[in-house]
């Protein structure tokens, strides 16, 4: 099969014959030296007919290569030889001849294997680029098809070079052969319609149906410093490139080639005013110089006086040529030192400010004595907008994502009820732009159900005050072994005193931490204890040795021992940390079934609330198969998290146990979101009975019993509605079939709360997997049958 790159509208022969026409001309005219060289050129090629008539083998002008050159004589002239660029060649092909010696010179840097290669020729366009030509030439259609094309080519540094190609085609014909047809307006329009259209454009104008005869004269332009400017522009604004993991290393050969210097590096620091340090600035592979790897750097440490001056007070650039002789004129000040440090011998520190504020300062950096100077650091004025473009657009960008996450983590509107904010934030703008007066709107989600599910660390308060009250104990009996060492130095009725009085606190929180005892023990501590530990340790240097030893257990946030609380403390954390995480991903399944308004919150625990309904969803749809869906997906999900903590509790430094509920609320309410509050919140008194209960259920007892209604392996489902207690047994059913519980099913009556009656509650036990292949979920298909039964 014929390789379709070599498939082409036009035949391509070289040919001089248009070239010849035009000496003929000059033979015949009036001017006798103009005439005299057309007649010496004429005479050269007329043994030689082919070079008129046209050819294919491209040895042939290795063969003629004399006549050739003389023929081409004036259009490169040798007096420009050595400035000019350019080459005789045919349109959109790496192959030319009759180079220039500066050419010459150009690609013999390059390489003894280096071959010039046309930077942007795409494949698969050079057939329709090849119609295109033949449809202006020889259909007369009016079409613009110009771009520019470049040469890359490395210098004897291995700087990249960039070259752009002007075509000459004064010399080219384009004649039809017995393949071409005739194209009526019809058929141009269709190609109009079609620029990608291969086979259309094939049918049109088919292969070999036109001969492109004669040759072009390619003249190049260096445009290095333009094409790095273009290159530094377009890497610095578009935010995907910048966040790339080639953009540092692109930008880096970016401003060799506009420098034209191979060793050089580049580096940025942002410039905190407020502080008035240096900060990194982060991003990939983004390193800083002057900050050489520290997270900030005061601006009068990392800059000498006169370089203070030039960078933060007149924003102007500040070239070193010489590192090592500015820094032992500086007898070792930064930012001499600090470059001489990282072997760089010059360098030039450009400030990049907008509007007289300055936002960071661009790093240039060189291994070569008087490489980057103050000459070359005018360059910089070229791509400074740029850069200065990129930093404000990047520190807008970063002010979005910093409000984004205060946002987020802070003042959470969650995704799924977000539409409905942006709708109301367009209402704003357009009152402020028709002069209104503008007010953000309530927002109200009328007809959602509520779902409410706690896991809760049982008898947190009593962990809580044990941990407390071992740490004041401990610190209480550290207090006392140094009294004593001082009373027994030094009989001072004050030691024995405060003893007695140390000894008082202790026996008060032996059997009990009450209320106030933690905060009585704390200001006992610092307004009777540490005066007098600071007069031992400037009065006895046994004693010092001994309040050393105990200041050192004391905790600088609290103030006081903080061992077994910081025990508990840390083994909420990783109980809430792990099941959040848990939480957080399944819900990202759980929208994209339906999608519902979904928040949590650490506690003693992790609580979460969620409302499902057709106000929430913006695209409606709503059924009540998703409130259901809704529910058995928090159960199954409540089960996964207790067997997460079931796994990390042999991990806590305090075992703690925990307990879960699950609140089914069969009506539905009103949200109303709370702009003083920055949070959704039931609306009105009818729903308030749901907060109520939600916030007493977790204390309930079995009715006629002391037994609370949590407890731990098992999950507590409370309602009030019969159906409620069919379709949440349904589920355990479904589920203890995937593994999640065990057979002890039960149904318990709860004592009434202050205002509400009425609650029952299934029990279910949980069964707890010891490894993760037993961790199964349901499918979509499982849950369908099991909604439909």
């Amino acid at each position: 099969m014929e390789n379709e790159d070599k498939i082409r509208p036009l035949q391509y022969q070289i040919s001089f014959g248009k070239l010849l026409k035009e000496y003929e001309r000059l033979s015949k005219g009036n001017d006798k030296i103009l005439a005299e060289r057309a007649k010496q050129i004429l005479d050269a090629q007329k043994p030689y007919p082919i070079l008129r008539e046209g050819f294919a083998d491209f040895e042939l002008l290795e063969e003629h290569k004399e006549v050739i050159s003389l023929m081409l004589q004036d259009s490169f002239s040798p007096i420009l030889g050595e400035n000019e660029i350019k080459v005789a060649s045919i349109p959109y092909f790496d192959f030319f001849f009759n180079p220039s010696k500066r050419f010459q010179n150009i690609v013999k840097e390059a390489g003894p294997n280096f071959k010039p290669k046309i930077r942007n020729q795409e494949k698969g366009i050079d057939y329709i680029m090849g119609c295109t030509v033949i449809l202006k030439f020889h259909y007369g259609v009016e079409l613009d098809f110009s771009r520019p094309y470049f040469y890359d080519i490395p210098d004897s540094n291995g700087v990249m070079r960039h070259y752009r190609i002007m075509y000459n085609a004064d010399f080219m014909e384009i004649l039809p052969t017995e393949r071409s047809k005739e194209l009526s307006q019809e058929d141009i329009d269709e190609l109009m319609e079609s620029p990608d259209n291969l086979s259309l454009w094939k049918e049109k104008i088919p292969p070999d149906s036109f001969v492109a005869k004669g040759f072009i004269i390619s003249n190049m332009f260096d445009v290095t410093s333009e094409h790095s400017i273009s290159e530094i522009k377009s890497n610095l604004i578009a935010s995907d490139k910048r966040s790339s993991e080639s953009f540092m290393s692109n930008l880096q050969e970016t401003f060799r080639s506009f420098f034209r210097l191979p060793g050089i590096k580049v580096g940025f620091v942002v410039y905190n005013s407020k502080k008035d340090q240096f900060e990194p600035v982060y991003g990939k592979d983004m390193g800083s110089f002057i900050l050489n790897g520290q997270d900030s750097k005061s601006c009068h440490e990392a800059l000498c006086q006169y370089s203070y001056k030039k960078l933060i007070k007149e924003n102007s650039y500040f070239a070193i040529p010489d590192v090592a002789k500015y820094d032992e004129k500086s007898h070792g000040s930064d930012p001499y030192h600090v470059l001489e440090d990282q072997n760089i011998k010059s360098a030039i520190l450009a400030p990049i400010a907008f509007e007289g504020e300055l936002l960071g300062v661009l790093e240039v950096v060189s291994g070569r004595k008087n490489e980057l100077n103050g000459v070359n650091a005018r360059k910089l004025n070229d791509v400074m907008p740029y850069i200065v473009s990129a930093v404000v657009r990047s520190k807008v960008e970063e002010e979005n994502l910093i409000d984004a996450i205060i946002q987020n983590e802070c003042t959470s509107v969650h995704s799924s009820v977000y539409w409905r904010f942006q709708e109301e934030a367009k209402f704003f703008i357009k009152d402020q732009l028709e002069s209104r007066s503008p007010s953000f709107k309530e927002i109200v989600f009328k007809d959602v159900y509520p779902l409410y599910g706690q896991i809760d660390i049982k008898d947190s308060s009593k962990a809580r005050n044990k941990a407390i009250q071992r740490d004041l104990m401990i610190q209480l009996s550290q207090i006392n072994v140094v009294l004593e060492l001082a009373l027994g130095k030094n009989r001072l009725p004050i030691y024995e005193e405060l003893v007695y009085r140390v000894n008082n606190h202790l026996e008060s929180i032996k059997e009990m931490l009450y209320t106030n005892s933690e905060q009585a023990i704390f200001d006992f501590v610092k307004e009777e204890i540490d005066p007098v530990f600071a007069h031992l340790k400037d009065s006895d240097t046994e004693i010092a040795k001994h309040i050393q030893t105990y200041e050192a257990k004391i905790d600088m946030g609290t103030g006081s021992y903080y061992d077994h609380r910081k025990n508990y403390d840390e083994s909420v954390t990783m109980i809430n940390k792990k099941l959040v995480s848990v939480l957080d991903k399944k819900q990202e399944n759980a929208q994209a079934m339906f999608p519902h308004y979904f928040e949590r919150y650490k506690t003693d625990g992790v609580e979460h609330n969620m409302y499902i309904g057709a106000s929430i969803s913006e695209n409606g749809g709503f059924n009540s198969l998703y409130l259901n869906n809704l529910r058995l997906w928090q159960l199954q999900v409540m089960c996964e998290m207790e067997n997460v903590h079931y796994k990390l509790k042999p991990e806590l430094p305090i075992p703690l146990n925990a307990t879960s509920l699950i609140l089914v609320y069969s009506s539905s309410l009103s949200i109303r979101f709370r702009m003083d509050e920055k949070k959704f919140d039931v609306d009105g008194t009818y729903n308030a009975r749901y907060e109520v209960i939600k916030k007493r259920i977790d204390k309930a007892y079995i009715k006629g019993t002391e037994e609370r209604l949590t407890q731990t392996g098992k999950i507590a489902i409370v309602y009030s509605q019969k159906k409620d207690e069919l379709e949440y047994l349904r589920y355990i059913k479904f589920l203890k079939s995937k593994n999640y519980f065990t057979d002890k099913i039960e149904i318990v009556e709860l004592e009434g709360l202050q205002g509400v009656s009425g609650l029952k509650a299934i029990r279910a036990e949980i069964l707890y997997k010891k490894d993760q292949e037993s961790q199964e979920s349901y499918t979509y298909e499982d849950l369908m049958a099991t909604l439909k039964e």
